[in-house]
C-alpha cells in the first residue's frame, strides 16, 4: 500500500511580511502578552501547514472573489495576479482563530500568499 503524496507548502515574501506585521501589532497592543500570542499564531500556522500538505483544498473558497464593487474587483484582480505569478490555479482561504490565510494551490503544491486578521477588510498584496 502506498501513502498519498503530500503537497509542498511554501510561503511568499508577502506572507512573511504579514507575519512580521502581526508580531509588531501584538507588541504594540500589549507587550507583556505579545510573545505568547505570536507563539500561539505560529502553532496554528504549523497545524495549518500539516493539514494543507495532506489536503491542499482544505480551506474555504476565497470569498472576496465574488465581490461586486469596483474596489472588490480591483482587489480580486491583484490577488488573482499573485496566484498566476506562482502558477497555481486555485485560490482558497484557511481560517485560523483570529487570522485568515490566503493561499493558492494545485494537487501537489500550496503557496501561502497573505495573512490578515479576521477584522481587516482585505489582504495586503
Amino acid at each position: 500500500m502506498t501513502l498519498p503524496q503530500r503537497a509542498t507548502v511554501v510561503a511568499t515574501p508577502n506572507f512573511a511580511a504579514g507575519l512580521d506585521e502581526a508580531r509588531a501589532f501584538f507588541a504594540e497592543q500589549d507587550e507583556a502578552s505579545a510573545m505568547e500570542r505570536f507563539r500561539a499564531l505560529r502553532a496554528e500556522l504549523r497545524e495549518m501547514v500539516e493539514t494543507l500538505r495532506w489536503a491542499p483544498a482544505g480551506g474555504r473558497p476565497a470569498r472576496f472573489l465574488g465581490g461586486r464593487s469596483v474596489q472588490a474587483r480591483i482587489r480580486a484582480r491583484k490577488v488573482e495576479a499573485l496566484a498566476h505569478e506562482v502558477g497555481l490555479p486555485h485560490l482558497r482561504e484557511y481560517v485560523l482563530k483570529q487570522h485568515v490565510v490566503l493561499y493558492a494551490h494545485s494537487s501537489d503544491r500550496v503557496v501561502l500568499l497573505a495573512l490578515r486578521h479576521h477584522r481587516q477588510l482585505s489582504y495586503v498584496v
